[in-house]
């Protein structure tokens, strides 16, 4: 269930209009870092060329942005510098994970491109996807001076993206560090990955991300800002995109789209839609463009599966909160799971918003996290998933779910599989994988599930 992230966009569009030109560009400390630039056919106007920066995702390489830069932004005008982030591909240094030295690298690249003779020097936006994003947001509540920002599937707080109610998504955060080779990672980070990986000490894990976790900053922030989020993205959740959107002050956007980390589809056929409307946003705020999209409807959510069609709002989708009870008592093992299912009335059902399933539980020995994975009957698939640690006998707990925007048919039966890891659930869910220690057990009673959805489902 967890796709490669440097392939979760896989890019598609216009022939090439301009061709990468690739170097090296020793950044502040020397640093050799591998760049390509792409620059518009003929010749810059007066002012020189409006450019956009462009971040990969984790595990990437500069060329993996070069298709969005010849056949998206050259074609309209802009030049395009994309740099292998350190630690990955061809540049040298540490994976900083979009941390203080990442902003220093961007503030310097920043300055290289403005200083270019047929470059504006002050109409410089950026775009980056997952990793690429988290780059972009932290260098813009540094103060690097960008005029328009697009943030793609990424985080605005990584410690409620990788470790949701303390309890860390495992198997994600295993997968990720596979991604970079260990060799190459900031001691910083590696000294990391134990308390990610277990849970055990987050008082760590808030030491890594306060510093690469932009969200509450934002408030400062008025550069204008498209952010483009998946609506079922396991790895960064609708959540992370709506607090930035509540939290922008300046000119903002939100689409949500089938794009994203797994189990998003990202079908090639949208891209032409969001990869439009960032062109669109970079004419508007860098070119200076009177095109309508500052006056259009600004949150829009693209339907699922992709139709060509999408749905406005003039802010964040209105919801509605259903509640389901799931009585019972079951005494779970290790390894073990309680499953539950209900209907519910009416419908289709298009989930969005924060879910939660509340669980009253008793004589836990041993235990000390519950995973909950919602899905539809016989689909493998979850709409989404979520997990607390405990740490009493007996109590209360009540698992947020991730914020993933799913079609419910009318008629479905939802399930809420409960355990200690994900893979409970399926072999193939992998999101929760640490697990309790063997012959640990707990009491499992009562279960509500209340589903956020949309007033209206749009999906069909």
């Amino acid at each position: 269930m967890l796709a490669p992230l440097a392939a979760a966009l896989v890019f598609v569009g216009a022939a090439p209009a301009a061709a990468p030109q690739e170097l090296t560009i020793a950044a502040a400390d020397g640093t050799p870092l591998s760049c390509a630039l792409v620059e518009p056919d003929g010749t810059p106007p007066a002012a020189g060329w409006p450019a956009v920066m462009l971040f990969h995702g984790l595990g990437g390489k500069h060329q993996d942005m070069e298709p969005l830069a010849t056949g998206f932004l050259a074609p309209a005008g802009f030049a395009s510098l994309m740099c292998d982030a350190r630690g990955h591909g061809s540049s040298g240094g540490l994976f900083g994970l979009d941390g203080p030295t990442d902003v220093a690298d961007t503030q310097f690249l920043f300055n290289w491109l403005a200083a270019r003779p047929e470059i504006s020097d002050t109409q410089i936006g950026a775009l980056g996807i997952s990793l690429g994003g988290g780059a972009v947001w932290n260098a813009a509540v540094a103060g690097v001076p960008f005029k328009a920002i697009v943030p793609v599937i990424t985080w605005t707080n990584l410690a409620t993206a990788l470790a949701p109610q303390g309890l860390s998504k495992s198997g994600l955060v295993v997968y990720l560090s596979q991604l970079v080779p260990s060799a190459r990672w900031d001691p910083t980070l590696l000294a990391a990955v134990p308390s990610l990986t277990t849970s055990t000490n987050q008082a760590q894990v808030d030491a890594l991300a306060a510093p690469r976790s932009p969200l509450g900053r934002l408030s400062s922030l008025t550069v204008p800002t498209l952010l483009i989020q998946g609506r079922h993205d396991f790895l960064f959740d609708i959540d992370q995109a709506e607090a930035a959107y509540n939290a922008l002050k300046g000119p903002k956007r939100l689409y949500l789209g089938d794009l994203g980390h797994s189990p998003a589809a990202n079908p090639a056929a949208e891209q032409a839609t969001y990869f439009g409307e960032a062109v669109a946003w970079f004419d508007r705020y860098l070119k200076g463009t009177q095109n309508g999209i500052d006056r259009k409807p600004p949150v829009e959510l693209a339907h699922d599966p992709w139709d060509g069609t999408t749905t406005s709002y003039p802010g964040l989708p209105p919801t509605k909160s259903a509640s389901v009870a799931l009585p019972g008592t079951t005494t779970m093992q290790s390894s073990g799971k309680v499953v539950r299912g209900a209907r519910l009335t009416g419908g289709p059902h298009e989930t969005f918003g924060d879910s939660t399933v509340t669980v009253r539980y008793s004589n836990a020995k041993g235990w000390d996290r519950l995973v909950a994975v919602l899905t539809v009957a016989g689909s493998s698939t979850p709409i989404s998933a979520g997990g607390t640690k405990i740490s009493t006998a007996n109590g209360v707990a009540t698992i947020r779910l991730m914020n993933e925007s799913v079609l419910v048919p009318a008629g479905a039966r939802l399930v809420v599989t409960l355990g200690a890891t994900s893979t409970v659930q399926s072999s193939a869910n992998a999101l929760y994988l640490d697990d309790v220690q063997p012959g640990s057990s707990v009491t499992i009673g009562r279960e509500t599930l209340k589903l956020s959805v949309l007033t209206k489902a749009v999906s069909r």
